[in-house]
């Protein structure tokens, strides 16, 4: 018996249940079901990242109180990294949407998120998201994505060209209003629950960040993508949710665009490092829709048209070979 299976039927008491293994996400952590009696639970093995327990049981409590839905947590092992959580069921976002509903799943999700945006973490200090941490992400794009997963040797030229674009996305990103950030608010981590409520899961890497770091998440999705009007209007909803003072629809549709390629570029050395550091070749199906995302936004801002050029003439051929 492992020590996670004996911390279940010895501390949590659930003895005789059954456990069934749970996708994981891109972490190293292992996820369970756990069926005792007529009851389920979610056990999360983090052995591997034991730190993360500590900041998801402080958010977790912490988002509840502003009456955001978020698992309950019934035991916990900080020193082996071990949690028993609710368990929220089976209907993950990410599979329940259609072009006919997703408007208004959306619009629940993004109540959650105006809402969330504001909370106040208790008993955990949640990191800045700084334009120097955005740009040690994108330097990792370069070294996993360009370099070690396409084989790019990158000039000089080249690399002035991402330096410059690098510091720009950053700077833009840094530039807007700091909120909490999830920083993995997309349909892979949020369910539907009962009354169209959101379960909002994987949190524990939450930073204070820009505004719209979550919403792109969330509508220029990895793993989904929509067309550009129910993005938009998307958007739009949420901008007037928030109402941020002084700030155009223009120039936060531009904060929005830009942070999205921040983050899908930095989308791509994750899936890319998975691949050639985990021998997980799972995220490699979504690297052509995360590429078409920067593509096509980089294309319409003269800020990143020296970016588009490079990705257009030196990176989409590498990628459909």
């Amino acid at each position: 018996m492992t020590a996670f299976e004996q911390w279940l039927t010895g501390p949590c008491q659930l003895t005789s249940c059954r456990l069934d293994p749970l996708p994981g996400d891109a972490s190293f952590r292992r996820y369970v079901r756990v069926h005792q009696a007529h009851q389920t639970f979610i056990a999360m093995d983090a052995s591997a990242e034991k730190q993360s327990c500590i900041p998801f049981v402080a958010i977790a409590e912490s988002l509840q109180k502003y009456g955001l839905c978020t698992p309950t947590i019934f035991a916990y092992d900080f020193t082996q990294g071990f949690l028993l959580l609710r368990d929220f069921g089976n209907r993950l976002l990410l599979n329940e949407l259609t072009i006919t509903n997703a408007a208004t799943h959306y619009q629940n999700v993004l109540d959650a998120l105006v809402i969330m945006q504001q909370a106040d973490i208790q008993n955990w200090t949640l990191k800045p998201f700084t334009s120097e941490f955005m740009r040690a992400e994108l330097n990792l794009f370069r070294e996993w994505f360009l370099e070690k997963h396409l084989g790019l040797t990158l000039t000089d030229s080249t690399n002035k060209i991402l330096d410059a674009s690098f510091d720009f996305l950053a700077e833009s990103a840094a530039r807007q209003p700091q909120v909490f950030m999830h920083r993995d608010y997309h349909s892979a981590n949020l369910m539907i629950l009962p009354d169209d409520k959101t379960g909002i899961l994987d949190f524990q890497d939450a930073f204070r960040g820009p505004v719209t770091y979550d919403l792109v998440s969330l509508l220029r999705d990895c793993y989904i993508a929509w067309p550009e009007d129910l993005v938009y209007e998307s958007v739009m909803y949420f901008y007037k949710k928030i109402a941020l003072p002084n700030v155009s629809e223009k120039e936060f549709i531009r904060w929005f665009d830009w942070m999205g390629m921040q983050r899908h570029l930095k989308a791509l050395l994750t899936f890319s490092r998975k691949f050639r550091r985990d021998n997980n070749a799972g995220y490699l199906q979504h690297i052509p829709r995360t590429l078409n995302y920067i593509l096509t936004i980089s294309e319409r801002y003269p800020e990143t048209m020296a970016l588009h050029q490079f990705l257009a003439k030196e990176v989409l051929v590498k990628c459909v070979e």
